[in-house]
């Protein structure tokens, strides 16, 4: 908590800043430094994602234990995706309603209950199915109503200037835990069992409450009494009326509904004959973000954000293309390594721009929007790819989804001209109508 000379409602000056050499690769550490803050919540939120992959990797593994049935395992994802959409739209709508880090915190205990009714259930002597798909629907809500309040938090707690070494800072934690996390749950799993995974998950959301309960209240800086529904379409109109805003929706959404193809990977490890390969297709995404995130330092000095957001589109689509052309494991990998860089580079700009040029009192509902699509482009995404894999094939399905992401980044380039240009120099938030 800030002492009481502290407004809770002022961002944390911004402190001078010693100039660095523009060769320096090293992400931006200033954010973490300076905001007591950010540095609190930056670290709950690894602590929890990292615990969270423990247990995204238990459950389907218990369940493929229990029934031997792949159908069973797969419908765990029909079942987050709807209240990941339904509760997003209302978190978001949530996140400009009250204090976002109360919202934070409480969902944050109500994780860590499931996680304990996960645990006990696991310890029984003849674990039952029901509560797995039970859980993960409702961590599936929690989250959807979490999300948008972390994300619309960052803009409080740091100063615009850093707003972008942040973002980079953010991303650099979701690749660490794509990397390390899985083999690292893989590994407990079979030597120490699924029981095991729930207790390291209850104890990082344990110990991630701790430390949110130390940041500072995020409060909404205004009264809302319009029903909830209405509100949320006065955000999607505010997104709807900025093109430049839009486009960046739309960017993600390209990247992910036709150039994220981890449906495949089972396929194309076996096309392949490297079916031991596996764990390394499903990593390689998350190692190229690791790689660019680690060597962000420049993201800080670019100002045309939008162009970058449509040109790391237009990499990711490229890099999806080359793999479906190249041949042999290794080259593979690195083009999905290349791709999953890209994703980084889109992340950080897009987040950059929403931000900066977002109202404060909007940034929930903006968020949820963006939970909505983050959810449904990969869904559709493995949708697309497995359709047409079953159709044309496994290479047909890469090749075309990256031409597809391709060339939609270059007709967004075109349509949406605000987007391209886009300079963060020039761009100050834009008044509620």
């Amino acid at each position: 908590m800030t002492s009481g000379t502290d407004h809770p409602r002022s961002l944390p000056p911004s402190r001078p800043r010693p100039e660095r050499p523009r060769s320096r690769l090293l992400p931006d550490t200033t954010p973490w430094r300076s905001s007591r803050d950010f540095r609190l919540t930056w670290t709950s939120g690894t602590v929890t994602l990292l615990g969270s992959i423990f247990t995204m990797t238990a459950i389907p593994l218990q369940i493929a234990d229990l029934t031997g049935s792949p159908l069973a395992v797969g419908a765990v994802g029909a079942v987050e995706l709807v209240p990941t959409v339904l509760f997003g739209l209302y978190g978001g709508v949530l996140a400009d309603r009250v204090d976002r880090r109360t919202v934070a915190l409480a969902t944050e205990v109500a994780l860590a209950v499931l996680s304990a009714l996960l645990l006990a259930n696991a310890l029984l002597g003849t674990p039952a199915v029901w509560p797995l798909y039970l859980a993960a629907g409702l961590a599936a809500a929690v989250q959807g109503l979490q999300q948008p309040s972390l994300e619309a938090m960052i803009p409080r707690l740091v100063p615009p200037d850093q707003l972008v070494a942040a973002g980079a800072l953010l991303s650099l934690r979701w690749s660490i835990g794509g990397v390390a996390a899985p083999a690292a749950a893989g590994l407990l799993i079979a030597t120490a069992g699924v029981p095991s995974a729930y207790l390291v998950d209850l104890g990082t959301f344990l110990l991630s409450i701790a430390l949110l309960a130390r940041v500072r209240p995020v409060p909404s800086e205004r009264d809302a009494e319009a029903p909830p529904l209405r509100e949320f379409a006065e955000g999607a109109r505010y997104v709807a009326r900025r093109p430049d805003l839009l486009g960046t929706y739309l960017a993600d959404l390209a990247a992910t509904v036709f150039a994220l193809p981890t449906a495949l990977f089972p396929f194309l490890a076996e096309e392949l004959n490297a079916t031991w390969a596996l764990g390394l297709l499903y990593s390689a995404s998350a190692a190229g973000s690791l790689v660019a995130a680690a060597t962000g330092g420049w993201a800080e000095r670019v100002h045309r954000h939008g162009r970058l957001g449509l040109l790391s589109a237009a990499l990711v689509g490229a890099a999806t293309t080359a793999a479906a052309l190249v041949h042999g494991l290794w080259a593979v990998l690195l083009c999905l390594a290349v791709a999953g860089g890209g994703h980084w580079i889109g992340d950080t700009f897009r987040s950059a721009i929403w931000n900066q040029s977002i109202p404060d009192e909007l940034r929930g509902r903006a968020a949820g929007l963006e939970l909505l699509i983050g959810s449904a482009g990969p869904a559709l995404g493995d949708l697309r790819a497995g359709g047409l894999a079953a159709g044309q094939g496994i290479r047909a399905a890469l090749r075309t989804g990256g031409l597809l992401c391709l060339g939609g980044s270059a007709v967004l380039a075109a349509a949406l001209p605000a987007l391209w240009r886009y300079d963060q120099r020039a761009h100050r938030p834009e008044p509620v109508p």
